[in-house]
This record gives structure tokens, C-alpha cells and sequence, in this order.
């Protein structure tokens, strides 16, 4: 390091301000006090990241002392309980790779915060903390201190409005500028016009147009520059170091050209370079930027709630349909899908979704609930204070802490073919312009920044990418909601698909339901009706549709009991509801029916006896299925329509009964052992353990706001008989995939054929290059949407 230059942030030092503390040299007593922080907390390898990382600390006394107002912090905070709250702040000076590594070691600088997560793009942080051991107006000071004070406007807190970036609207805005203006004080020189102004004012036109080529070269193509530089650091040869070597190449030729007097150089064809590839920039960044908004806003997501109407009835209304001040019944294991106050005198919540912790919050009457909670026990109510965010629903769905890990492997021949391409092209940008040296110069510097340019592999980049968010985006149309592109992947792969009995290939919409046993008195009913308001299961649901409407009563207990039934007290009675086993009562053995067992008050009174209706499609779709898979039905019910079901699906489909939760888990995870490749799919709430332990998990969806971090895709029930479709279009999308690879190689091999023979220009490369990108994306596009079709 430069003695004039400060230790922490690289900026030179004033001599009469110097500090020197642990033989290095500070500009001033904060960056001085950021470096002892980080050698107190062990964090000094925070420097070996790159050369002065840090920021000069502000003065900021009394800036933030409006964060002592606890009605302001909880406006800011995205989620807050007891013992944990979230923030997202905006950090405008993250900018490199020693940002995101002290921002996300913030746990390590100051007690109470548990973690930190930077979003490098939307540069901000995500901190969670707990705010008996810290505050938010301490976090920020600290954050301050050590040189990334947060943006914070008191103007629009309340809606928080997103910081738009404009600087690649100005860049390409510059570029277009220089690259208009150079051409046309090119023209003369292009047609050879040689009267005697011409010559006499020669010099100082191609002087002006170096000038105008300034603003393009250092301003516009300096993320290229910054880019490049850092992959090198790294050690890693990405995309953007062909770009930048060419840039540079064709600015210091041209420059050579000028001061020699040997023409006019390059500087059209740079900044028309630079212009164009922005260009293809902001293209592929608006596209991306629509797959996303289509995904997050557009896209069908099964989730329904119970809204309250006021004369007290019931209604399943989606999610977005929820608006400020109505009343929402969440029942056992639902979701909370928006912020309210909690109605009903108490609950339980877990906020694993949230927090990663499966820990549940006790919460009473008059508390502020947050979206994300998971009800757990008997049914409550609540008022809405907020509308729903698809986006906020998609980011819990999503949260780290649930996913599976899988082989991304279209992820890595995309990687692999970019590490390789960068060393492969630099080496014959070398060899074709030795080769042309001793020919031409022109030609030769001509043909190495063609090369460079042609070449770029961000059409190769953009493929799977590109793919994978255009099918998102269709299959979400169509009532498939998945968690992220690589389920696509993985569904490609898929070999055995095992099925769920009960609310997956059976309806949960009203059959045919017998009572056998003793007859209910209307006061047995009621209590059988509040009992099952406050269950999800398939057919709990069921049940509860088809008993008449009875009066309210507030359960003073309730049990859930996943794979075996309910146990609930109310006005001083108890219910059980569930298996023959759950009641001990084995009537079960001599009926083989699927029945739904009552006990009140310790007396056994009877059972709902269902007859069940198979889904629409069934046969159909079992069959086709067959043809390409292994096919097995996994169920917790008794055999008793083993014989209807072999009537109904093909021969090879393995049926398997009496099956605990735990045990459909082991089953899956021994056809895992065997080498097959599964996936389950059942209705979210009693297979949760299978969908999880299978490498691909899809939760029937039927108007029921059950969302399960274990599945990997939501399908509404109404799309049941279009899984082959989806299924068959998850191999589409592969194909596709690998068409593109080639289509873009195929590109690169005959764009690199007329480059290394000289018979590219530079600005025609740079024109190409763009066109390349837009051409996969339509390609992609109109293949995803072709099959679709399909």
C-alpha cells in the first residue's frame, strides 16, 4: 500500500491528518476505529480481499436518533416478535465481493444480530437480529461506523419505495451520444474528401473525436473494465474480459493512430461497440426482468383462505382477493398470508418459514400477527391490516432453509463452457492477429478485436437461464406453481411418480358419505362440526361440508394428530375423530371401507363410511403415465379398494396400503436407494415427511391454504389430469435448452470463421453480438411457447 494512501479506504491522506496506529497509515480517526473493530472481532482478513476495501465512516451525530421511536422501527421492520426481528436496509456503497463478505459477517461486529444475507443486485441487507440484546438505531450506527450507513427516508417509509438504478439508461444515453457525433466527423475521411480545409483542419477533427471518445471509454464501458479486473483478481476468466481486452485494444490503436498521424482510428467503431452491447444489455435485462414480474405478480398461486363474512358464514376466497379490515378464519397448519390482529383469545405460531426456527410464539388476543406464521392447533380468527405480496409468499416459499439440494447440471455446462470459452478465445485472438501481424496491420488489429467480440459467449450464458423463466412463467399459467427453475430440471430426470390416495387421485369435493352406528343428537353434531372447522385434512374437509350447518362454539382444546385423527374438548366435552387404531376400536378389519371413526365423552358413537370419487382424468392419465414411468400408489387408508383400483389403473402400478407417514417416508427413500428417481405427489399435510425425503415433492392444491415448505410445486386440483402434459414439457424444455447450445455454437464457429480471415469489422462484430443475444432469447421463447402449445 502507498504511504499516501489511508490503510481502509485508499483515499489519499492529508500529511497533517495522518494517523498511524499498528504501522499502517489512517486518513482519520474513523477509519482508523473501523480497522481496530475489525482487528478486535478477528475480521482483518476483510483487507486481503482487495487493496483499501473499505469506506470512509460519516459524521452521522444525531442522524439516526429518530430511530429511538419504536412506532417508526416497526414500520421499517419486515418482521418482528419477542425475540426476532427482520430489516432490509438499502446500502448504496455496496459495490464488491469485501462488501457482501463484512455485511454478511455482521454477527461477528455486534452482539444480537443472529444473521445478515446481502442482495448484491437490489444492494441491500437483510438483517435479522433480536432485539433484547441490540436495537436497529445501534445496528445502523454500527453499520455507519465501519463505512455502510444505510439509506433511509423518512419521506416514504411507510411504503418503502424501491431506489430505481438509471445508470445503464445513462451509459447507453453517453454512448449513443459519442458514437452518433464521431461518426459524422468521420464522413469526411470515410469518402476520401480532399480539398484543402479538409487537410487543414484534419488534426484538429480527429483530435475532437478522440475527445468525444473519452466519456464512452471511461464511463460507459466501466463495469466491463471492473468487471474483467476482478475476474483476474479471482483467478476465475469470465465473459466480460474478451470485451474489455477489445475496448481497450481499439481505444489505444486508435489513440496510436492519431498521435502518428497514421489515420483517423477505431473511436466510431468503439464507442458503436460499447453502444451496442449495452444495448444487448439492457434487452436481456428487461427480459429478465419480465420472466420475474410474471413469475412473482402473474403467475396463478393456489392459495385460498376462509374469509368471515358478516353474517357469519364461510367463504374460500384467493389470497389476493383479501383486503384491509376483513375477517380470516386460519385453521390448523394453515398460513398466514397477511399482517393482522389476531381475534381469537390465543394461538400458537411457528415462523419457520420466517426464522428457519420451528420454535412456536405463543401469541393473545389484540397481538399483531405477521404473514409467514403457521397456525398450530384450534382454528382462530383475525382482521387483515395489509394485502397480500405474491412476492413476499414466493420469498418465504423459497426461503434457504427449505431447499434441497440437487444437481444443477444445465447450471454447469453453462459454467463449464464459459470457463473453458474465455482461455480458448483469448488464445485464438492471439494466434490470428500473429499471423496477420506480418500481413497487415490493419487487418491484424482488426481481426483480434473482431475475434473478441464476435465470440462473446453471453448468448451461451442466457440459455438455461432464458429457458427455465419463460417455462416458470408458462406453467404457472397454468396452475403449476414451482419453487425455482431447477425443479424443472429434476422433473425432467424423474422416473418413478408415486401418488398419495386420499385428496391427490381422490376429490375432496362432496361424495357419497353413509353414517353407520348410533344416531348423532344435534348438540353430537355440533360438536362434531366445530371439531372438524379447525382441520385440514382431505377428509376432514369432506366431513365437514357435508354435516348441516350448526351453531359456533369456541374449541377449548385441540389436537391434530397427523396419520391418525383428532382429540378436541368443548364446553367440557371431548371428541375424538380418526382411524379405528386412534379410537381402538377395530370395526375396521371386517368392513374395508375408508371410514372416519367418532368417539364423544369416552363413548363410541359410529363412523362416516366414504365412498370415494377418483379425480376426472384418472384412468387416462395413469395409463399414459405408465408408458414412461413406474408408477405407485402410496396410501394411509386400508386395502379395502385395492380391487376398484386395479380395475382401474394399468397392471404395472404398484399399490401400497396402510402406509403411517414415517413409513411412506421409507419408502420412498428405498427406491431412492435403489437408483430411481422420485417423485411424490400428495396433498401437502400428511405427506409432508415423503414429499420432502423424494427428490421432487408437488402439493395438491384444492382451495385450502396448506402450504408446505417440503414441496417443491403447487398444482391445483383442477389441473390433475394434465401431469403427463407437464411432465413431458419438463423434457421439452431440455431439449430446448441444448438446441440453443448449439444454435449459439453454431454461431460462434461461423462468426470466429469470418473474423480469423479478416473479413469482420469490429463495429459489424459489435452489431452482431446484440443480435446474438436477441436471437437465442426469441429462439428460446417461441420454443418453450411451441411446446407449450403442443
Amino acid at each position: 500500500m502507498n504511504a499516501q494512501n489511508c490503510f481502509h479506504c485508499g483515499n489519499d491522506i492529508v500529511v497533517a491528518d495522518e494517523i498511524i496506529f499498528d504501522e499502517k497509515s489512517f486518513c482519520c480517526a474513523g477509519c482508523k476505529t473501523v480497522y481496530e473493530i475489525f482487528s478486535l472481532n478477528d475480521l482483518t482478513c476483510y483487507y486481503d480481499f482487495e487493496n483499501a476495501p473499505g469506506a470512509t465512516p460519516q459524521d452521522i451525530k444525531g442522524k439516526y436518533d429518530f430511530l429511538d421511536n419504536e412506532d417508526i422501527v416497526s414500520k421499517l421492520l419486515d418482521f418482528q416478535e419477542d425475540s426476532t426481528h427482520i430489516v432490509s436496509l438499502y446500502i448504496p456503497h455496496i459495490h464488491c465481493s469485501s462488501c457482501i463478505w463484512i455485511l454478511e459477517n455482521l454477527h461477528k461486529l455486534q452482539k444480537g444480530i443472529a444473521a445478515s444475507q446481502v442482495n448484491f443486485h437490489e444492494k441491500k441487507v437483510r438483517i435479522t437480529y433480536n432485539p433484547n440484546e441490540t436495537n436497529l438505531k445501534d445496528i445502523v450506527l454500527m453499520m455507519s461506523s465501519i463505512g455502510y450507513e444505510p439509506y433511509i427516508s423518512l419521506e416514504n417509509y411507510e411504503n418503502k419505495k424501491k431506489a430505481v438504478d438509471r445508470s445503464l439508461y445513462y451509459k447507453i444515453g453517453v454512448a449513443f451520444f459519442c458514437f452518433g457525433n464521431i461518426m459524422l466527423l468521420s464522413f469526411p475521411e470515410y469518402f476520401e474528401v480532399g480539398e484543402f480545409w479538409i487537410e487543414q483542419y484534419k488534426g484538429f477533427f480527429r483530435w475532437l473525436i478522440f475527445a468525444l471518445s473519452l466519456p464512452a471509454f471511461f464511463y460507459s464501458a466501466w463495469g466491463y473494465y471492473v468487471s474483467a479486473w476482478k475476474s483476474i483478481k479471482s483467478r476465475m476468466l469470465n465473459i466480460d474480459i474478451p470485451i474489455a481486452l477489445g475496448i481497450v485494444v481499439m481505444f489505444v490503436r486508435s489513440t496510436v493512430d492519431i498521435a502518428f498521424g497514421y489515420g483517423q482510428g477505431f473511436f466510431d467503431s468503439m464507442c458503436g461497440l460499447i453502444f451496442f452491447m449495452l444495448l444487448g444489455k439492457l434487452f436481456q435485462q428487461k427480459t429478465y426482468n419480465f420472466l420475474s414480474f410474471e413469475r412473482d405478480y402473474k403467475s396463478y398461486f393456489p392459495i385460498a383462505v376462509t374469509k368471515i363474512n358478516a353474517d357469519g358464514s364461510e367463504e374460500a376466497i384467493q389470497v389476493y382477493d383479501v383486503k384491509k379490515g376483513n375477517r380470516l378464519l386460519i385453521r390448523n397448519q394453515e398460513l398466514i398470508p397477511v399482517d393482522g390482529i389476531l381475534i381469537s383469545e390465543k394461538t400458537s405460531l411457528d415462523y419457520s418459514f420466517v426464522t428457519g426456527e420451528a420454535e412456536a410464539i405463543e401469541k393473545k388476543s389484540g397481538d399483531k400477527i405477521f404473514a409467514g406464521g403457521k397456525q398450530l392447533g384450534r382454528e382462530v380468527e383475525m382482521e387483515v391490516l395489509h394485502s397480500v405480496s405474491q412476492s413476499y409468499l414466493t420469498q418465504l416459499w423459497s426461503n434457504d432453509v427449505f431447499q434441497k439440494r440437487v444437481d444443477q447440471k444445465y447450471k454447469t455446462i453453462t459454467d463449464t463452457i464459459s470457463r473453458y470459452f474465455t482461455p480458448a478465445l483469448l488464445g485464438l485472438a492471439v494466434v490470428s492477429f500473429g499471423y496477420w501481424i506480418f500481413i497487415d496491420v490493419t487487418t491484424a488489429f482488426n481481426v483480434f478485436t473482431a475475434i473478441l467480440i464476435v465470440a462473446c459467449p453471453c448468448a451461451l450464458a442466457l440459455t438455461a437461464p432464458f429457458t427455465l423463466g419463460n417455462v416458470l412463467r408458462i406453467v404457472g399459467s397454468r396452475k403449476f406453481y414451482l419453487k425455482n427453475a431447477t425443479v424443472i430440471e429434476q422433473l425432467a430426470k424423474v422416473d418413478t411418480i408415486v401418488f398419495d390416495k386420499t385428496g391427490t387421485i381422490t376429490t375432496n369435493k362432496k361424495t357419497s358419505i353413509t353414517y353407520e352406528g348410533t344416531a348423532l343428537t344435534d348438540a353430537e353434531l355440533k360438536l362434531l362440526k366445530n371439531t372438524l372447522r379447525g382441520s385440514n385434512h382431505p377428509l376432514s374437509r369432506r366431513l365437514y361440508d357435508y354435516i348441516p350447518n350448526q351453531e359456533k362454539s369456541d374449541t377449548t382444546h385441540f389436537e391434530e394428530i397427523i396419520g391418525k385423527g383428532i382429540f378436541a374438548e368443548i364446553d367440557g366435552n371431548t371428541i375424538k375423530i380418526g382411524s379405528s387404531q386412534f379410537l381402538q376400536h377395530m370395526s375396521e378389519n371386517t368392513h374395508k371401507k375408508t371410514k372416519v371413526h367418532i368417539e364423544i365423552n369416552g363413548v363410541y358413537k359410529g363412523s362416516y363410511v366414504f365412498n370415494n370419487q377418483y379425480r376426472e382424468g384418472l384412468e387416462q392419465l395413469f395409463e399414459n403415465l405408465s408408458k414412461n414411468y413406474n408408477l405407485v400408489v402410496l396410501s394411509g387408508d386400508n386395502d379395502g379398494e385395492r380391487k376398484i383400483l386395479e380395475k382401474m389403473l394399468p397392471q404395472n402400478t404398484t399399490l401400497v396400503f396402510n402406509q403411517k407417514p414415517e413409513q411412506k417416508l421409507a419408502y420412498i427413500e428405498n427406491l431412492q436407494k435403489e437408483g430411481k428417481n422420485v417423485m411424490m405427489i400428495g396433498d401437502g399435510l400428511n405427506d409432508a415427511g415423503a414429499l420432502a425425503q423424494s427428490n421432487i415433492g408437488i402439493s395438491i392444491s384444492e382451495n385450502v391454504n396448506v402450504f408446505s415448505p417440503a414441496c417443491d410445486g403447487i398444482l391445483d386440483a383442477s389441473q390433475f389430469s394434465k401431469i403427463g402434459f407437464f411432465m413431458k414439457y419438463s423434457k421439452n424444455a431440455m431439449k430446448t435448452i441444448m438446441m440453443s447450445f448449439g444454435l449459439s455454437l453454431l454461431y460462434n464457429v461461423v462468426g470466429l470463421s469470418f473474423a480469423v480471415s479478416g473479413n469482420l469489422s469490429p463495429i459489424v462484430a459489435a452489431i452482431i453480438m446484440p443480435l446474438s443475444t436477441v436471437t437465442i432469447v426469441s429462439f428460446v421463447t417461441i420454443m418453450s411457447n411451441f411446446f407449450a402449445r403442443k
